[in-house]
């Protein structure tokens, strides 16, 4: 029995010392690899339409209403000044005629007043005048009357020579008197009007006719 046992633990120790056989490694196969497969889809893409309609109006954000301030100043009250009338020219001053009256032919016409009367004051009038041209020897002096209710004149009337007092300066005076009976009327226009003459006593040029300058009345104005 012993020996079976001594027998036993024998083959045991030599199964133990025997070598394990190794298995060889196995290349494990390849594997497959997949071929890719392209596929191309074709996408229509329709073109952008302008659209028809204008885009809607962006919304301004609101402005806010301006503030307006208003400042009153209040003067002072002045006491009213007392202001003296102005002036007004004196009724029975010289009157100087525009230039233009005397068409180039006569120059600084001028007459004493604007009022002639035939019983107050001024009961006359005095006339000047003078000339450029040297052709000019002599001066007449036509009137005429119109009365101011009809505007009815009467024809003209020559009254005189005027003197000369040298340099082309001429002068007359003419009274209330000197209105011929026949055609005094009370509170009527005086016109009159310039003529010059040659030394043969030819007319040389004349002044324009001056109307409703001066005011003739038989008694005060």
């Amino acid at each position: 029995m012993k020996k079976l046992v001594i027998l036993l633990l024998a083959v045991a120790l030599a199964a133990c010392s025997s070598p394990i056989p190794t298995e060889q490694p196995v290349a494990a196969p390849p594997e497959s690899t997949a071929t890719p497969v392209v596929v191309v889809h074709t996408v229509v893409v329709e073109p952008t339409q302008a659209p028809t309609e204008p885009p809607p109006p962006t919304e301004a954000p609101p402005t806010a209403a301006p503030v307006v301030v208003t400042v009153v100043v209040e003067q002072p009250t002045l006491a009213p000044v007392n202001q003296a009338a102005p002036e007004q020219p004196a009724a029975n001053a010289p009157v100087t005629f525009d230039s233009a009256l005397g068409r180039g032919v006569f120059t600084n016409m001028t007459v004493s007043s604007a009022n002639l009367t035939l019983r107050c004051s001024p009961r006359e009038l005095t006339f000047n005048v003078t000339t450029p041209n040297t052709d000019i020897r002599d001066v007449l002096l036509y009137y005429r009357v119109v009365d101011l209710k009809r505007l009815y004149p009467s024809e003209w009337k020559a009254f005189g020579k005027m003197a000369s007092n040298g340099n082309g300066n001429f002068s007359i005076v003419f009274s209330g008197e000197d209105v011929h009976p026949n055609l005094r009327i009370d509170g009527s226009w005086l016109d009159f009007q310039f003529i010059g003459l040659a030394r043969s006593g030819n007319v040389v040029d004349r002044s324009e006719k001056i109307e409703s300058q001066v005011r003739y009345t038989f008694d005060c104005p």
